[in-house]
């Protein structure tokens, strides 16, 4: 038994050994706590508990087991969570264990939290056992979780209007949608608890009403005279049913009715030629009905766009305009106004006066040939094309301005400008060359201004393989450019157009119009037609235009201008468009805007400008403190009204009448055709003027207003002078108009000619025209055949806006013959044009010049004397011939009793002799005339009546002699007062 007992004693003492062993295996802290990686929380501000998801726990596996056997264990610390540690700089929380065992712990607020002044917190937890033994060795950290934290609000806060009092005006008899807003905040942190939910007007009885969004507008229409002032007080509510703490007080003050405009402004305004500027507004102001205005901005637009070009420019010729603008020489102009020596637009409608640039019109049937030999543009080098065009929307087929095109066969386009689909396009073949490769052929524009019907300037600069264009003082580059192969080598000449391209149509058809003008060849036609105006179209070849060149061009002659006033320069800003058709004004202080606008002016530099109407259009925006349009000002229309300019007359007058010998026409000089020429212009006007009243007894002596016409001279340019053969045109084989070329271009001048005459164009003073007219010579180096030749003389101002009087010169040609010897030695030819030394004399009304005194003869009527006279003479020689009896010279002696009168010493005389048979009859109503007014001196008739009565008896036959001697009589009377004996 006892063996027994003590067997199982030794049993249960190994067993408490054991566990002894196990216990204390088990003191060893081998694991880290455990917690979750991530943890939300909520807690509401002004309380400290937080409530997290998923809740604070921390594990550990070094946890004791715990027996219920018979055994009774002591737990140690080995497995405990003793704490939990936050991070993070001023975190306002702590964590808190609550079962060490277990592990659970809990978080809270240090302090009350206050939601407005942060909403979220965020840091990191760290759980951690209690180590072993009782000293807390070897302790264990578990990793580091992220807490988020939101603070909930509360509607602690109530709303606070922004401002302390509302103010606002309204004007009386008007339902505003809007008349001013009041917005009131919440400091709450929450979105429920920090919005305004509504506004509410807590003054009872009052035509307003307020929306949730604060916005007061009147509920019927106010009347001054029952209110002049409303005090509203309103409150704000926000979502949390929070009142304001404190109500606003909202004033809403009524006025009056009261326009906004622009007073003291006259509609139509009156501008006289030549006055310089012209104030517009000069006691115009702006009323703003007592608005608290901060900005005014004011837009001044002057409508020009019916003018001419787009606004008032010099109507010269456009090849006149590029040499006044600095372009240099080597222009042609393809688009001339119809003259003698530019004849090629005479078909092609215009526009239907003077006062504005000649325009050509095209409509889809019309072009124009120009003459071979006008441009020798070399592709090679650089040359500019310009043109003004105005072009709508046309069809979808192109539309030729400037065509360059062979006249036959081959049908290729060597150069041409056209429009197609709102594009201006430039096509540019290259001429033969030796390299065979691809080069730039065709560059593409797409412009608006090609399709909006209005007038604009285009100017193609081309240095290729480059081509610039330039559209009223703009640049645009192309934006596609194509490329061909050169031109192959032809002999075929080309034709150059306007308005459409010359093709030859052989085997194709299409639906084109032939022009009413000769072809070159049966199948030849115009395609490609143009639709819209063109104007001013021109070549330079060589010379490429530069921008100062392009901007005078197309710079206005009129338009806005303002002088500010030095003591508002600083308070108001203007800025003018390009053309100056345009100018913004904008400023604070209404009185300094006032006093601009009333500065601003209309000015107009040409002489004569286009007359007619000009619109004018003020667009007004004001601003107030809000920095909203709180006035609407209505837009202030007007015109000025240009007034049409006093015409000038341009007179020319000299000596229109005289003789000079042939040798002078066959001389290396020539004879001048103009040598005292004066050229003078004036303009007639009205001028009142104050005269007493001379009526009957009684009358007083109130001034009466009577209009008295003046004539004045004044002083402009010419750029054109015409002079024209009046008669058969000239034969350049013998006869020639010349001017000393060196003195035209001295003068800036150039010239044309043909055998119709010439033409001097360029702008210039009246005084070098006149200089330059003195000097054209009419040479004619066979005069056998010419007895007189007659010009005409007309000059014009602004391309045919003025033209003068037509002044016609008839030059004479005096011929002189050589005495004959004559059969009975009794008659010798006289020398009726003595080489005397008297001054210059007076016959038939028609003055000698100066310069030719012995040769001159001064009349027409002189000279058909003298022709007489040598007719007769001749007569009187047949005559001599056919005397068949010596008596009957006696017998008309004595029935003649002033025989000894009519004998005269003609051995001085020398009888000029025209050979033109044909003389007699062209001028026998002027020798009838001379007749009759000659036919009282009857004294020296018997002799060579006589000897005539004779012939006629033999070639008329049966004329009674009374009758035929009378006849004769009269023929052989003249002037013979003026003779040397």
């Amino acid at each position: 038994m006892r063996f027994r007992g003590n067997k199982q004693f030794a049993s249960a003492v190994g067993l408490v050994l054991g566990l002894l062993c196990a216990v204390e295996a088990a003191k060893v802290n081998k694991h880290k706590p455990w917690i979750e990686t991530t943890y939300h929380g909520i807690v509401t501000e002004n309380d400290d508990k937080v409530l997290l998801d998923p809740p604070l726990i921390a594990l550990d596996k070094d946890a004791p087991l715990r027996y219920a056997e018979s055994f009774e264990v002591t737990l140690t610390e080995e497995g405990e969570i003793c704490g939990f540690r936050i991070h993070g700089q001023n975190v306002p929380f702590e964590a808190v264990v609550l079962d060490k065992s277990t592990g659970e712990g809990v978080i809270r607020a240090k302090d009350k939290l206050d939601c407005e002044l942060q909403k979220e917190h965020t840091f990191t937890i760290q759980a951690y056992d209690c180590g072993e033994g009782p000293d807390g060795a070897n302790m264990k950290k578990s990793h580091k979780a992220t807490v988020h934290i939101q603070v909930n609000d509360i509607n602690e806060y109530s709303p606070v209007f922004k401002e302390k009092s509302y103010k606002a005006t309204v004007i009386e008899g008007k339902k505003y949608d809007s008349i001013l807003k009041v917005e009131a905040v919440d400091a709450d942190c929450s979105f429920q608890f920090s919005q305004i939910c509504n506004y509410e007007i807590v003054t009872p009885d009052v035509p307003f009403t307020i929306d949730k969004d604060g916005f007061i507008k009147n509920t019927e229409k106010l009347s001054y005279g029952k209110e002049r002032m409303y005090k509203l007080t309103v409150t704000a509510y926000d979502c949390g049913k929070n009142r304001a703490s404190e109500d606003v007080l909202v004033k809403i003050s009524v006025k009056p009715t009261c326009k906004p405009s622009w007073q003291g402004f006259n509609k139509r305004i009156e501008y006289e030629p030549g006055t310089g500027s012209l104030a517009l507004f000069p006691s115009m102001h702006l009323e703003t009905c007592d608005e608290p205005i901060t900005s005014i901005r004011a837009n001044i637009e002057l409508e020009t766009s019916h003018i001419g070009k787009g606004c008032d420019r010099d109507t010269y010729s456009e090849k006149s305009l590029h040499k006044l603008c600095g372009a240099s020489t080597g222009t042609v102009e393809l688009l001339p106004a119809p003259s003698s020596s530019s004849n090629w637009t005479v078909g092609l409608p215009t526009d239907n006066g003077h006062d504005s640039d000649q325009v050509f019109e095209f409509n889809g049937t019309q072009a124009i040939k120009v003459p071979d030999g006008m441009v020798t543009t070399s592709l090679k080098a650089p040359f500019t094309i310009s043109v003004w065009m105005r072009h709508g929307p046309g069809a979808h087929e192109k539309e030729t301005i400037l065509c360059n095109s062979d006249k036959t066969e081959m049908n290729r386009h060597h150069y041409s400008l056209y429009v197609h689909n709102c594009r201006l396009i430039l096509l540019l073949r290259q001429d033969p060359s030796e390299a065979e490769n691809y080069k730039p052929a065709e560059f593409h524009w797409k412009l608006d201004q090609v399709c909006d019907k209005e007038w604009h300037h285009y100017v193609l600069n081309v240095e290729f393989p480059t081509v610039s264009l330039f559209v009223d003082g703009t640049t645009f580059e192309p934006f596609l450019v194509t490329e061909d192969y050169p031109l192959h080598a032809s002999k075929i000449e080309t034709q150059l157009t306007i308005g459409a391209c010359w093709q030859d149509n052989s085997g194709h058809d299409n639906d084109t119009e032939s022009v009413s003008e000769p072809t070159s060849g049966a199948n030849a036609r115009m395609a490609q037609f143009f639709r819209g105006n063109l104007a001013g179209l021109m070549i330079r070849s060589g010379k490429l235009e530069n921008k100062k060149v392009i901007d005078c061009l197309y710079t206005c002659k009129e338009g806005l201008d303002v002088q500010l006033p030095e003591e508002v320069a600083s308070a108001v800003k203007v800025e003018f468009n390009p053309s100056q058709s345009s100018l913004t004004v904008e400023g604070d202080d209404i009185d300094a805007f006032d006093k601009v606008m009333q500065h601003i002016s209309y000015l107009n530099s040409r002489q004569f400008p286009t007359p007619g109407i000009r619109h004018l259009r003020i667009s007004t925006t004001v601003k107030c403190f809000n920095e909203e349009a709180c006035v609407t000002v209505p837009d202030a229309e007007g015109y000025v009204m240009v007034l049409q300019p006093e015409e000038p007359k341009i007179s020319l007058s000299g000596i229109d009448h005289f003789a000079r010998s042939a040798v002078e026409f066959e001389s290396q000089e020539g004879v001048t055709l103009f040598p005292e020429l004066r050229i003078v212009s004036t303009i007639t006007r009205e001028v009142e003027a104050d005269t007493e009243s001379e009526a009957a007894e009684g009358a007083d002596d109130d001034p009466t207003v009577q209009e008295t016409v003046v004539s004045e001279e004044i002083m402009h340019n010419l750029d054109t002078c015409e002079v024209t053969v009046v008669g058969d045109e000239l034969d350049g084989e013998h006869e020639s108009l010349e001017v000393d070329m060196s003195q035209l271009q001295q003068h800036g001048l150039e010239m044309s000619s043909s055998n119709l005459g010439l033409v001097v164009t360029g702008v210039n003073t009246m005084s070098n025209y006149e200089q330059v007219l003195h000097l054209i010579r009419y040479k004619n180096w066979h005069t056998e055949a010419l007895f007189d030749r007659k010009f005409k003389l007309v000059c014009s101002e602004l391309n045919g806006r003025y033209i003068s009087n037509d002044f016609k010169v008839e030059v004479n040609v005096i011929h002189t013959a050589n005495p004959v010897e004559h059969a009975n030695n009794a008659m010798v030819q006289p020398n009726f044009i003595n080489p005397v030394h008297h001054a210059s004399v007076d016959l038939s009304g028609h003055n000698l010049v100066n310069a030719h005194q012995a040769s001159v003869v001064p009349s027409a009527a002189t000279i058909v004397i003298v022709v007489c006279v040598s007719f007769l003479v001749f007569m009187i020689i047949l005559g001599v011939f056919r005397i068949r009896a010596a008596h009957q010279r006696t017998m008309r002696d004595q029935e003649n009793g002033k025989e000894n009168e009519m004998d005269w010493d003609d051995s001085a005389l020398t009888i000029t002799v025209n050979p033109m048979e044909t003389y007699e009859d062209q001028h026998s109503s002027e020798e009838e005339e001379e007749e009759e007014e000659e036919s009282e001196d009857g004294e020296e008739e018997d002799d060579i009546t006589s000897a005539e009565s004779e012939s006629s008896e033999d070639e008329e036959g049966g004329e009674p002699e009374d009758q035929q001697g009378a006849s004769r009589q009269q023929q052989l009377e003249w002037d013979d007062s003026t003779l040397t004996y």
